[in-house]
């Protein structure tokens, strides 16, 4: 970002809130305020820190529930395999293998010191504790030359007929792709074989049926049989609907007009159920199961829930200290992307990136059927792009955290679309935190995501949100907006009291409402709550620091 533009910013932000009380740190909105004031709501969580009507609980949300990533050592040095750092032959065989004789030996750090390295393939983290690291993201440059339509094939959405021509490289894969070898491979074969293949978590094979009721916020459930179930297993928790659409409703805070919202022309969103929930065991008592984390959602009589096998999924993968730049091209018309896409983490848990640059893409970064991985110190730029962040799919508890968007270098194509941070497809509990946006807005991209939290942002908020009419609801319960300032002064998808329901907007600088308007997808009351509308100065700051703070003291 040029400096003329963030001064423009500055400037801008100082006259929205008065004195500039949000500093700049590194980059990033920094931490200094000077209201010493807690906020009510803040108190009226921590008193019922897992049931709260309004606010998550966003405690566990990151790297093993909010920790520090590790640093494995180095067992791999990629120009020892044959890779180049001057761009000036394809680098991905070298890297690939590489990464996979590290993988084989157990797991480590796959080492591209400074250069250029040219691919022209995916470069595919398969591997279970393997580590992609750069000598930092100013140093090590990854510059694919191909798309995946190139590379893999044409990818169809799995909605609507094979002949529409719309790609879905405009929402997933990537050119530097995290994911289970195994699941890899089977989704390149069927998208060659059929030209389309899902990303939802696998795992079928059932492995306890839950048997008795349960609460929002409870740490155990009752289970018929827990022979095959053991304290460290990793699994999924599913949770099937009724025929009157009762799970879906309870995702939106059994509010009334739940009642009267038609949910039978609601193809797509149908499809996503039942609810997947990855989850450890902790431990086992009798017929009582541990988790090591609170129930996001009651389990009720009439619902199917039950604990299933995973599938593959990769886990304890990072990817470190790199930029991704992709060539600079045309953006295409909305949905019509090629799919020069950056990073991807697909079906993985406990993984991360960190310090990573993805410049010039049609999607920066992207989180599919994730769980427990943190995307930190991040930045998007070049030229405008369809997501800069997708959080997609079914995926659970992630946190991206001092992260940027940068102002684009080359302005929206005619056609295309822009949506800025994007959480979608029943995902829950995921996290942004401390972040500068200078372009995009707050997507809640339908397919009733609900949970996640906002804090901590300074925002240019000239997106647009996403998401078709057969993905039901723009919002569930529990989205909490939280001390925003919004420099251009744009009320939508960052307001949303009006909008969400049992939501929170909480420490939002002054806005009005332009461009794109919502409306509530509910009739009646929404229970919703706003707090410190046009001060910015809330204490806490940031609501995923805070319940980190308040789980390490025990709540109290």
């Amino acid at each position: 970002m040029a400096a003329d533009s963030f001064d423009r910013r500055s400037f801008l932000r100082a006259a929205a809130i008065g004195a500039a009380s949000v500093p700049f740190v590194g980059g990033f909105p920094g931490r200094a305020y000077a209201s010493t004031d807690t906020s009510p709501l803040w108190a009226e969580f921590l008193r019922t820190p897992f049931t709260h009507p309004q606010i998550p609980n966003v405690a566990w949300a990151g790297y093993r529930g909010g920790e520090k990533h590790p640093h494995p050592p180095v067992r791999a040095n990629v120009l020892h395999y044959g890779a180049a750092n001057d761009g000036s032959a394809d680098a991905a065989p070298a890297i690939n293998r590489a990464i996979e004789d590290v993988g084989r030996r157990g797991g480590g750090t796959v080492l591209l010191p400074a250069g250029v390295y040219r691919t022209d393939d995916v470069i595919l983290v398969g591997y279970d504790g393997v580590v992609l690291r750069g000598d930092g993201s100013a140093e090590t440059i990854i510059q694919p030359t191909w798309h995946l339509e190139d590379v893999i094939g044409v990818h169809r959405s799995r909605f609507g007929p094979i002949t529409r021509d719309d790609s879905a490289w405009s929402w997933t894969g990537g050119l530097v792709w995290v994911s289970h070898r195994d699941r890899y491979h089977a989704l390149v074969d069927e998208i060659r074989a059929t030209m389309r293949a899902p990303e939802i978590w696998t795992g079928d094979e059932t492995l306890a049926t839950v048997t008795t009721t349960a609460s929002r916020g409870d740490f155990t459930v009752t289970v018929d049989d827990p022979g095959h179930l053991e304290p460290g297993m990793r699994v999924l928790l599913k949770i099937d609907d009724d025929d009157q659409y009762g799970l879906l409703k309870h995702m939106c805070g059994d509010i009334p007009g739940t009642a009267s919202y038609v949910w039978t022309d609601k193809t797509k969103l149908v499809s996503y159920r039942p609810y997947v929930w990855p989850v450890l065991i902790t431990g086992i008592d009798g017929n009582r199961i541990e988790l090591e984390q609170p129930l996001p959602l009651d389990i009720r009589a009439g619902w199917r829930t039950r604990l299933t096998t995973t599938g593959p999924v990769i886990y304890e993968a990072g990817v470190a200290g790199i930029t991704i730049r992709l060539p600079l091209v045309p953006q295409q018309k909305h949905l019509k992307d090629k799919g020069f896409n950056g990073l991807l983490f697909q079906c993985a848990w406990n993984c991360w990136a960190d310090d990573v640059v993805v410049e010039n893409s049609d999607n920066g970064i992207i989180l599919t059927c994730a769980k427990n991985t943190t995307v930190r110190g991040t930045r998007v730029g070049g030229r405008m792009r369809h997501h800069s962040h997708a959080c997609r799919e079914q995926s659970h508890d992630n946190l991206f955290e001092d992260f940027a968007l940068d102002e684009a270098t080359v302005p929206l194509a005619p056609g295309a679309n822009h949506h800025g941070i994007n959480v979608e497809g029943l995902s829950s509990g995921n996290v942004w935190s401390n972040g500068r946006m200078d372009n995009g807005t707050f997507d809640s991209h339908r397919g009733l995501p609900f949970g996640n939290v906002r804090t901590q942002v300074v925002i240019d908020n000239d997106g647009a949100h996403g998401g078709s009419a057969d993905a039901g609801p723009l919002y569930g319960a529990r989205f909490a907006h939280w001390n925003v300032t919004v420099v251009n002064q744009r009320a939508g998808c960052v307001k949303i009291d009006g909008v969400a329901p049992c939501s929170a907007t909480v420490g939002i600088s002054e806005v009005r409402d332009f461009g794109q308007i919502d409306k509530p997808d509910f009739a009646g009351p929404l229970n919703s709550r706003l707090e410190s509308y046009g001060d910015t100065s809330v204490v806490p700051p940031n609501l995923y620091d805070a319940q980190r703070k308040a789980r390490r003291k025990g709540w109290r």
